[in-house]
């Protein structure tokens, strides 16, 4: 019988199979608020384990999830039994998000976070146009194409590989910057950049030609110029059964057909 007795939080999407799961969880193990946690369980898919970690940030919980979802690839196997010893045996990863720095036409700034990506997408018709820089240096001076990707380790097997973009080791001091569906220069596939590089990504025509930028989940519209850097003073704490961590699921993703 297990000694440890985490004070756990739980929070689940509402399929009904997630919803189903909380039930039976709390029946068994009882619950506390976010802020009072040692854990927060989360119940669901990656769109939950995305808002759990945005969560994380203000109750400072460590986030363990299990899949009640459809992919759930930052998520554990679903199993009601054990839980407190499942997650005393865990192995922790440390995830720093993108910080979004994004100006648009009409000079307004916001910012936000992202632990998968910062996407830049065309609104119309028309492609976008694009000029990236990276730490203050011009390297693409027009980029014509549906949009841009800058992607996390974490998020590399997101939307980035849908993208056909590189899967990052999730321990990688790297980001992969994406486009999608360039269409000038026809032959450029992206790069992998040093995490600790600046990126800036300015909307040539931006009112003929708009484009919102999207962190994660939180979306602005009709930008003039984006600023991405990845914030180091910034992390939550994931934890994955041991043998089954995000590093290996990372690696494994590289080999599936």
């Amino acid at each position: 019988m297990t000694t440890y007795d985490p004070k756990i939080a739980f929070i689940a999407s509402d399929a009904p199979e997630a919803r189903a799961a909380h039930a039976e969880l709390v029946a068994r193990y009882g619950e506390v608020a976010a802020h009072d946690a040692d854990i927060t369980v989360a119940l669901g898919g990656d769109g939950l384990m995305l808002q759990a970690m945005h969560a994380s940030l203000d109750n400072g919980t460590t986030i363990y999830g299990m899949n009640r979802g459809s992919i759930g690839f930052l998520m554990n196997d679903y199993a009601a039994d054990d839980l407190p010893q499942r997650i005393a045996e865990a192995e922790r990863t440390t995830i720093h998000p993108l910080r979004m720095r994004a100006g648009d036409i009409k000079g307004k700034t916001r910012e936000a976070l992202a632990f998968n990506e910062v996407s830049m997408l065309r609104e119309r018709h028309q492609a976008a146009k694009l000029r990236i820089s990276v730490d203050n240096k011009v390297r693409l001076s027009e980029l014509i194409c549906d949009g841009i990707i800058v992607a996390t380790p974490a998020g590399s097997t997101a939307y980035n590989l849908s993208a056909h973009g590189p899967i990052l080791p999730i321990d990688s001091p790297l980001l992969a910057l994406t486009p999608i569906s360039a269409f000038r220069p026809r032959r450029w596939r992206g790069a992998i950049l040093p995490h600790e590089a600046r990126v800036k990504i300015a909307v040539l025509e931006a009112e003929k030609r708009p484009v919102s930028a999207v962190a994660d989940h939180f979306e602005i519209r009709d930008v003039a110029a984006v600023e991405i850097i990845e914030d180091q003073t910034t992390s939550v704490n994931l934890m994955f059964d041991r043998g089954h961590s995000l590093a290996e699921r990372v690696l494994n993703e590289q080999f599936r057909l």
